[in-house]
């Protein structure tokens, strides 16, 4: 089994359990330039809020730093979207990536900005 579909594999098995408990999810995908977020209705069909660092309003604000403080720009960019759409509590889908490095950056700057995992 290579890397990427043990990852996936992970990312089953987390959303799975996810769906169970009903709450929407903070779901990341990491590419080895950009971090993305999503909080995604409990339903699975709608996307509450979104952030990147492809968004204009986070490519000023990361112009001269490193991936890790790029993400935690991201983080704080999700968690204000979605309180302003009305979600404070999440579930915490890292889509099989090691929780480290850049996923912990985005998910501690979340917290940080007062969205509860």
């Amino acid at each position: 089994m290579d890397k990427k579909s043990s990852r996936i594999r992970r990312a089953q098995r987390t959303r799975a359990r996810i769906r169970l408990l009903g709450v929407p999810r903070l779901s990341i995908h990491r590419t080895p330039r950009h971090i993305y977020a999503q909080v995604i209705a409990p339903s699975g069909s709608v996307v509450i809020a979104s952030a990147s660092t492809l968004d204009a309003e986070v490519k000023g604000a990361i112009a001269d730093v490193d991936k890790t403080d790029a993400a935690m720009v991201v983080g704080k960019m999700i968690a204000s979207r979605a309180q302003a759409a009305g979600v404070k509590k999440v579930a915490f889908d890292r889509s099989g990536f090691r929780y480290h490095g850049r996923v912990k950056a985005l998910a501690d700057a979340a917290r940080e900005s007062g969205l509860e995992f």
